[in-house]
């Protein structure tokens, strides 16, 4: 059959210049960033603090909280950072497989290999997630929104191909299949397991899903 490729797109904005004053403060920003990721990564979610992530920034606590406005916040933007920079590869990885069943396991394979060298800034997500307010969580939800938009996009080119059927919804199937996704970033923590050990489990279940909603 045809290929379809994969019409999602990641929301563009227009550039806008910046003033000094607002490039200092971003860059700042950028700093405070890839501090903080390295102490949630060394030390985890509650083991570092705003003292250790100034200092390893080589700036104040002041500072920080001028960009931030507690830890929670901090670590959530680093989370909504890792969630965009999915986006092109997952996408691209889906984009030139030739069944949906294939594009689901490749675009997660992606993600998972994206994740491989930073495992216990995941870990430090898990734990951090139960104690996330509405707030925060509505929008880690908004930040995920295009990466599931990717999923059901996936489901829908498998109908328009007659690969798979109409006959179940097809949002229930794309938020089953997301949190089998992010079900395997547990074991790989704990378990140390590979990327590869981690696609081949989630592809298993894939094939279980999707042998439901087969045309």
């Amino acid at each position: 059959m045809n290929h379809i490729p994969m019409r999602m797109n990641a929301p563009s904005l227009r550039p806008q210049k910046l003033t000094r004053r607002a490039m200092a403060k971003q860059q700042t920003r950028e700093k405070v960033l890839q501090a903080a990721r390295e102490m949630f990564i060394e030390r985890g979610y509650e083991g570092a603090t705003i003292r250790d992530i100034a200092r390893a920034a080589g700036m104040s606590t002041g500072a920080v909280f001028a960009s931030f406005t507690d830890k929670p916040e901090l670590f959530d933007a680093i989370l909504s950072e890792d969630f965009a920079a999915l986006f092109d590869p997952m996408r691209d990885a889906a984009a030139t497989a030739p069944t949906a069943r294939e594009a689901l396991v490749a675009m997660f394979s992606a993600a998972y290999r994206a994740h491989t060298a930073q495992l216990p800034l995941i870990q430090a997500a898990l734990a951090a997630s139960w104690t996330r307010t509405p707030e925060a969580e509505q929008l880690r939800r908004e930040s995920l929104r295009p990466l599931r938009a990717l999923v059901m996009e996936v489901l829908e080119r498998g109908v328009e191909r007659g690969e798979l059927t109409r006959r179940f919804d097809l949002r229930l199937v794309s938020d089953v299949l997301w949190d089998l996704y992010l079900a395997g970033y547990r074991p790989a923590a704990f378990e140390g397991l590979s990327v590869e050990i981690q696609t081949d489990r989630l592809a298993d279940r894939i094939d279980l899903v999707l042998a439901g909603v087969t045309a």
